[in-house]
């Protein structure tokens, strides 16, 4: 019986390295992080560990309200796992936390993806290449390639994912009220700064 939530989030971080992503993926959202809980207290990934620095990658525990990512567009999804798949994930990010200073951001691993080569490193991922190798451990979630090929947006089409949030996220609340249709896709940073000049006008 599935009876966990794992939090799924999706998110525009306007660096530099997301935009030459985004030229490959045509996706706007091209980071993602996996989290515990509903708070967002709890959200891993590999990223930068310092944001002025787009080279000192590796494993963080990211701050949603910091200036670095409270103004990212995001989209936020839960997806359902047995409690004894979400203990695994969980112990698994608590070995990654234990070990941080061995572990690298793949740029080698990013750059064979974009040429469709197969690598993977022992001590080194990128942030979709993470949050998959931790779900391809359990049943509940059916990876559709390998975790070295795996983008955001595979992962956010995976059949059980159910989008709870979209918006800014800086401002984001457990008791938000997603108020559009569950199948709503954040598909452009267009579509969402124009939804928000709107809600500025009301609000004006």
């Amino acid at each position: 019986m599935k009876d966990k939530t794992i939090y799924i989030l999706f998110m525009n971080t306007g660096t530099y390295l997301s935009k030459l992503i985004h030229l490959y993926t045509k996706k706007p959202l091209n980071h993602v992080s996996i989290a515990f809980d509903e708070d967002l207290t709890r959200v891993y990934s590999f990223g930068r560990k310092q944001p002025r620095n787009p080279f000192s990658g590796g494993f963080v525990q990211e701050d949603i309200r910091s200036k670095f990512l409270k103004h990212s567009e995001c989209a936020l999804y839960t997806f359902r796992l047995t409690e004894a798949e979400y203990n695994e994930i969980e112990t698994m990010v608590k070995q990654f936390e234990k070990d941080q200073d061995r572990y690298r951001y793949n740029f080698l691993g990013l750059i064979a993806f974009l040429f469709k080569i197969k690598l993977q490193r022992k001590h080194a991922y990128f942030c979709s290449q993470f949050v998959a190798t931790l779900l391809y451990r359990t049943e509940s979630f059916q990876p559709s390639k390998p975790a070295c090929f795996t983008k955001p947006e595979d992962i956010r089409n995976q059949t059980g994912m159910k989008l709870v949030y979209y918006g800014r996220l800086g401002e984001y609340r457990k008791d938000y009220q997603l108020q559009e249709p569950e199948v709503i896709d954040v598909k452009s940073s267009f579509i969402f700064s124009l939804r928000n000049k709107v809600k500025q006008l009301v609000i004006r």
